[in-house]
């Protein structure tokens, strides 16, 4: 205890708890990187090593306390050193998100004033290069990967290993001045800016403290005991706020081990070959996995479909309870076990879930029948609520206090209420300094008293204490009969379905909810195989008589869904369309964390939302699109219009009066 309460004065930023990691887990793995197909490892004292190489490498660059360094790559351990060593030397580091494009990087490099930019590899550097003439601030960029970098100019390019080198070969001269900086460093300097996805605007930086980070690790580590054992998999984008707790925050904080992948193309691979103890994932990523099992089931053989569907029913039925100890008969604990020998364990291991303790999913809701499924194989999945201005944690879910109809409870050290619109508001240590050079947008979200308006509806339950989020704010709005509109409630049901992969619900102020769906290329293209049904593109496929009538089924449960809550069962969707394209962070229609934005596709997509409210059966479409490479194309489809079959609503059980 006195240990710990010591620990506590000290560690004040990163660089403190990196000192304190290399002293005490010297020798335990702190980063792992797979390259070239073989996982190489550092211990904390390695890198500690290595970071206060980099450190002195940006001081001989020239960087000074208040610099700000921005980091642009894929998860790498040599660019989480970079946001240390950043810090170390009393810079901000601000990470971008690697597949923006370069229009997209200019705007953050130049409103935060970047002078130094760290990039994994020769398409990042591309991209900061071709906006640079207008980055007035801009210095030097140090790049990571020198493949394809050898005929560049190098007056202001460095390699990220001369940078090492040079702080190695100057550790003498400079060591005095790094220690001054970083042991310097207090609780209130800034830890890490990191900009908002931009769903209704411009990127906001997000100014984060070291005691919004370490404050919230703690906490958040605490409530789910993790410890120095943890192993992680870094696979999430380095700008967003989440694998900054977890690969930094957290990571730092308990000593737990960071691994990364080798590409994005091997993520699954490397996902079964490190079976992480914590884990999170978006929805999207673990409905991608159903998708994927589903599909490996339907081409399996009848035996084993059989077996598989057998043993599920089964684990649906008592694998929650066992998973949250409460009592389960003998005879069915005993045939749970067989299934975890049969199916629960070899699908666990397929998917890299074989040592999962705590894994946690957020950012949008996740559908009910999909977090079930995890949970009744004994895959211990909770939803947590956050947001970047949180420093992620708002609130938890308890164990043995699962439910996929909640967010859970407050964080530790957090605080809820619910204002008089039904916005949710919170406080908490996490809470942000401000956004920067952004004072109105700073006092329009954060009070004087700290409360932060999330711009999300919800209820705190009477009894459980447990959040429930509705909707955002902004979306929630009413039909024209005065009920309850609020779209992302019906969206996240059709995304059950492997079939859809985006759907975007338009209604309010209308009669009536008419929908765009996208469908899900992998899960209907193996349907469509299956069934010998031949197709040239995503267009040809999506106008399928034979796949909107499936996805008209869809629809159609969905609103049967739909009419079961009285309070949302206005909400069902009368009309759909499936568009020719799926909905894309490069043209615009979603952020870079796949968030939709609902503005922006109303507008770009204004014809084919008044033929759905007009009556029309069908209509022509011309859209930009945005290729790989950059280069803009239009493509042209003729839509088909369906109408789809509405429930009656479920009237609620009422007591007769007396």
């Amino acid at each position: 205890m006195a240990d710990e309460a010591r620990d506590a004065g000290n560690l004040r930023s990163i660089p403190a708890l990196l000192k304190r990691n290399a002293e005490r887990f010297a020798d335990r793995p702190a980063y792992r990187e797979k390259e070239y197909g073989i996982w190489q490892s550092w211990t904390w004292s390695e890198t500690a090593e290595e970071v206060e190489a980099l450190a002195l490498g940006l001081l001989e660059l020239g960087a000074k306390k208040g610099d700000f360094v921005a980091i642009i790559g894929r998860n790498r351990p040599y660019l989480y050193w970079s946001m240390v060593a950043a810090e170390m030397v009393g810079a901000i580091p601000v990470p971008l998100y690697q597949d923006s494009v370069a229009d997209e990087m200019a705007y953050v490099l130049d409103h935060c004033g970047a002078r130094f930019v760290i990039a994994g590899d020769q398409e990042q550097v591309d991209k900061v290069m071709e906006v640079a003439e207008g980055l007035h601030q801009f210095e030097q960029l140090v790049y990571l990967d020198p493949r394809g970098m050898r005929k560049y100019g190098h007056d202001h390019l460095t390699s990220f290993a001369e940078v090492q080198r040079r702080g190695r070969a100057a550790r003498n001269a400079r060591a005095q001045d790094l220690a001054a900086r970083w042991s310097g460093l207090g609780y209130d300097d800034t830890c890490v800016m990191l900009y908002t996805s931009g769903t209704t605007g411009k990127p906001k930086g997000v100014v984060l403290s070291n005691r919004n980070i370490i404050e919230t690790a703690k906490a958040s580590a605490g409530f789910d005991h993790l410890t120095e054992a943890e192993e992680v998999l870094a696979y999430l984008p380095m700008a967003w706020v989440g694998d900054f707790i977890f690969s930094i925050g957290q990571a730092y904080w308990a000593g737990f081990c960071v691994n990364c992948p080798e590409s994005a193309d091997t993520m699954m691979t490397d996902l079964r070959e490190i079976a992480p103890t914590y884990y999170f994932a978006p929805p999207r990523v673990f409905e991608t996995q159903l998708t994927q099992i589903m599909i490996r089931m339907e081409d399996a053989g009848a035996p084993k479909r059989r077996m598989f569907r057998h043993f599920l029913d089964h684990a649906r039925r008592v694998g929650p309870d066992l998973l949250d100890g409460k009592p389960v008969s003998a005879a069915d604990r005993a045939k749970y076990a067989l299934g975890e020998v049969l199916v629960y364990g070899p699908l666990k291991n397929t998917l890299g879930f074989s040592r999962i303790r705590v894994g946690y999913t957020a950012g949008e809701a996740i559908g009910p029948e999909i977090f079930d499924f995890y949970r009744a194989l004994g895959i211990n999945l909770k939803q947590l609520y956050g947001q970047t201005e949180a420093s992620v944690f708002i609130t938890q879910q308890p164990d043995g206090e699962v439910r996929s109809d909640t967010v859970g409870v407050p964080s530790p050290g957090v605080e809820l209420k619910i204002g008089e619109t039904g916005e949710v508001f919170y406080r908490s240590p996490g809470t942000f300094v401000e956004y920067y050079k952004n004072a109105s947008s700073t006092a329009d979200t954060k009070d004087a008293e700290g409360w932060v308006a999330t711009g999300d509806a919800g209820f705190i339950e009477e009894g459980s204490g447990h959040l429930r989020i509705i909707d955002r704010a902004k979306d929630v709005g009413q039909m024209a009969d005065g009920a309850l509109f609020a779209p992302k409630y019906v969206e996240n049901k059709l995304k059950f379905y492997p079939n859809i992969l985006e759907a975007v619900v338009f209604g309010a102020g209308r009669e009536r909810c008419c929908a765009f769906i996208n469908i899900d290329l992998t899960a209907v293209g193996n349907w469509a195989e299956r069934n010998n049904i031949a197709y040239a593109s995503y267009q040809e496929l999506a106008q399928h008589p034979q796949v909107l009538d499936m996805i008209q089924a869809n629809v159609e449960e969905t609103n049967a869904s739909v009419a079961n809550d009285e309070m949302l069962s206005g909400c069902q969707v009368h009309r759909f369309l499936v568009l020719h394209k799926e909905l894309d962070a490069d043209d615009g229609e979603l952020t870079r964390t796949r968030k939709v934005r609902r503005k922006i596709i109303a507008e770009k997509f204004a014809d084919l939302v008044a033929a759905l409210y007009d009556g029309s059966d069908e209509i022509y479409t011309e859209t930009e699109v945005t290729y790989e490479d950059g280069r803009k194309g239009r493509i042209r489809a003729t839509l088909q219009i369906r109408d789809a079959r509405t429930a009656p609503v479920v009237a609620p059980v009422r007591e007769a009066a007396e």
